[in-house]
């Protein structure tokens, strides 16, 4: 674990604090009946992401706790994933800020994976 002090330290929360942040930007240009819908879903579960993260790292004193968070996470990017899909479907968003978000949240999966089928690097 190294220099990992607080789940802002991860990069895992790293990125999906940014891919967070990159979808509000992209959806500001949503249209506005789209406000409290698809806007409203891709933001929650692309926030959802680095929230579960922040959760799941101070869950790491019991294993199974911190895998259960890890697999919200899981789902939550899944789920951006799948809006983000809608959005470029409906012609919100271009084909390569679609690719550019979902290679991030592929990558983002792999990792939190990857921390679920090693627990033990992370917990206490």
């Amino acid at each position: 674990m190294g220099n990992i002090k607080t789940h802002k330290d991860l990069k895992v929360y790293q990125l999906s604090f940014e891919a967070g942040m990159l979808i509000f930007n992209v959806t500001k240009s949503f249209p506005k009946e789209e406000r409290y819908s698809l806007t409203d879903q891709i933001r929650r579960s692309s926030r959802s992401v680095s929230g579960n993260l922040a959760e799941a790292w101070r869950k790491r004193r019991y294993k199974k706790a911190f895998i259960a968070k890890l697999s919200d996470v899981e789902g939550e990017a899944a789920e951006t994933q799948v809006w983000l899909d809608y959005a470029q479907a409906c012609g919100y968003l271009t084909k390569e800020t679609h690719t550019e978000l979902f290679k991030t949240y592929n990558h983002i999966l792999g990792m939190v994976v990857n921390m679920i089928i090693n627990p033990e690097k992370w917990t206490l």
